[in-house]
């Protein structure tokens, strides 16, 4: 199966449809949250963000002072089975190889149950484990799915068990839901850095949050600089900044917080990242929408002034 492309109108950043040899970086839709456990909706997460990434004009970031719009493929949602979570994946597993191959990608979900199988495909394609970076009120370490084997809060655990990650490189941001001592603490417990909304508290601003940009750092040096993937569930935002969303929890992460952490990230190794839970049914304003495409925006901006650099 592959890819339907949008024309240019429905694309991300209003980019022009893959024509010729492939740009540096791609955009793709997983447009799949069957494996949703509360509000479902997030299917049309991809869709919506693309819409309010429009708003973002000419794409040039202030901060990086680059746009990525002219470095940009946009490959629309992945055609993919709606039923089951299995399969799903294997067809999903099928079809990023490839795209990995050719560009630098940015996926928008769906629910949290597609970063799995992209990290499979990038352990084979690094040839590595990968260092992440998770922002999400929700520990995702549950070792089921309400009796399943497996889905959107289980991923995880089971890129743990895989050996997909380093577990000392794991790094979890927002992180404040309801849990049993044994997964909200699973990833501290095996080595890993975990930032609770709560131990964010106040400190907004790059210099604020150099401390732990710093410790992240740290532990990658001390790896030998492993690729990093960031996962951003959009409910790490306090339901103010992100209502549009299946599991919404209070007393989250803002906007400005997210954005000062992605652009300092910038300075790390990073391969990819996926932004999902946008689920726009559940919006107001397209509070959320907005919130998502400027992170992707502000991820892939900040890549494409890395490799501009000499």
């Amino acid at each position: 199966m592959t890819a339907f492309a949008y024309l240019s109108e429905s694309t991300f950043l209003k980019v022009g449809p893959p024509s010729g040899a492939a740009r540096p970086f791609g955009i793709a839709g997983i447009a799949w949250d069957g494996s949703t456990t509360n509000r479902p909706g997030a299917r049309f997460g991809p869709r919506a963000i693309r819409e309010a990434s429009h708003m973002l004009c000419d794409g040039t970031h202030p901060v990086f002072d680059c746009s990525p719009v002219g470095q940009l493929d946009d490959l629309g949602d992945l055609a993919l089975p709606n039923t089951s979570i299995e399969a799903m994946r294997s067809v999903l597993a099928q079809q990023l190889p490839g795209l990995l191959a050719q560009r630098h990608m940015a996926w928008l979900g769906g629910d949290h149950s597609v970063t799995l199988p992209i990290l499979r495909a990038l352990k084979a394609q690094c040839g590595r484990p990968l260092a992440v970076i998770h922002f999400d009120a929700h520990c995702d370490t549950w070792p089921d799915h309400f009796g399943e084997k497996s889905g959107h809060g289980t991923w995880v655990c089971e890129a743990m068990q895989e050996g997909l990650v380093l577990d000392a490189c794991f790094t979890q941001i927002g992180i404040r839901s309801a849990a049993e001592r044994s997964a909200r603490e699973f990833v501290s417990d095996r080595g890993g850095l975990v930032y609770t909304a709560r131990a964010l508290r106040g400190c907004e601003s790059p210099a604020q949050l150099a401390g732990v940009v710093g410790a992240i750092g740290q532990r990658l040096a001390q790896h030998g600089h492993p690729p990093v993937y960031i996962s951003l569930d959009i409910d790490c935002l306090d339901p103010a900044f992100a209502p549009g969303t299946g599991t919404p929890e209070p007393g989250g992460m803002s906007s400005a917080q997210v954005l000062s952490l992605l652009e300092a990230f910038t300075g790390f190794d990073c391969v990819g990242m996926d932004c999902v839970e946008v689920a726009p049914a559940y919006d107001h304003a397209e509070l959320t929408s907005n919130a998502a495409s400027a992170f992707v925006w502000t991820y892939l901006s900040g890549q494409a002034a890395r490799l501009a650099r000499p």
